[in-house]
């Protein structure tokens, strides 16, 4: 994403939130290829110089998720992991757990069933979260089978 995308990235949050801080955690977000957790990166600005708070990663991430800047998902911990939305339509993403690469995939069968739910049900304006996750083929290829696994 370029800059230019970036700063009409922060010209989406409040008026009055746009600080340096703030700019500066969307800058690092865009370099993240994959899902990060808020404290990885809290870690990762501050790794680049830069003073920020944690407080102000968790706002800035809220704000974003609720402008639709941003993708969740939660890790088999539990916590929120975020990656930055490319486009302006909710995706859907196939995470490794075990290195936790992501993988954007076509979904269109879930979005469809999905609004096909709703309608039959009455609803408008449905929103679900799916949560795809399994180990990716490098991890697969590093992991050493488990006792009895493989063995004849």
């Amino acid at each position: 994403m370029s800059c230019g995308n970036v700063e009409q990235l922060a010209r989406a949050l409040p008026a009055g939130r746009r600080t340096r801080q703030r700019g500066a955690v969307l800058h690092v977000l865009v370099d993240c290829p994959d899902f990060v957790s808020a404290q990885q990166l809290h870690a990762l600005t501050t790794a680049d110089g830069i003073g920020v708070g944690l407080t102000t990663v968790y706002r800035t991430l809220r704000e974003l998720e609720a402008y639709g800047g941003v993708d969740v998902v939660r890790d088999d911990a539990g916590e929120r992991l975020y990656r930055l939305r490319p486009s302006g339509s909710h995706r859907h993403y196939l995470v490794c757990r075990s290195c936790g690469r992501s993988r954007p995939v076509d979904a269109e069968v879930v979005e469809a069933w999905v609004d096909e739910i709703g309608e039959s049900a009455g609803f408008d304006a449905v929103e679900h979260t799916v949560e795809l996750s399994g180990i990716c083929a490098a991890c697969r290829s590093a992991t050493p089978p488990l006792a009895g696994e493989g063995e004849q």
